[in-house]
């Protein structure tokens, strides 16, 4: 089996900022996750990322938000959307 594509969506938000949200099946584990799927959420910002969650190969699930990056948790697609989504409102506000 190939990666699936399950979801892309790109957002505008204003005329300077557009998030990006890209979620795919995969058929093993991206190294450094325990699960079947691969991501990409994003807030770009006047063409700066400002937020992005992804399970870059060999870091495993994280996060990049003011300039740093974190470990996340993931439990599943819909709590990694809304936590993405409650940065960007956070940071938009």
């Amino acid at each position: 089996m190939k990666a699936e594509l399950l979801y892309f969506r790109r957002m505008p938000i204003g005329e300077t900022a557009f998030t990006e949200m890209v979620l795919w099946r995969v058929p093993t584990p991206v190294p450094g996750s325990s699960h079947a799927f691969r991501y990409r959420l994003a807030l770009i910002v006047e063409g700066v990322c400002v937020v992005r969650y992804d399970n870059e190969r060999g870091k495993g699930d994280h996060r990049h938000i003011a300039g740093r990056e974190e470990p996340f948790v993931f439990t599943g697609p819909a709590d990694l959307f809304a936590a993405f989504e409650a940065d960007v409102r956070r940071i938009m506000a």
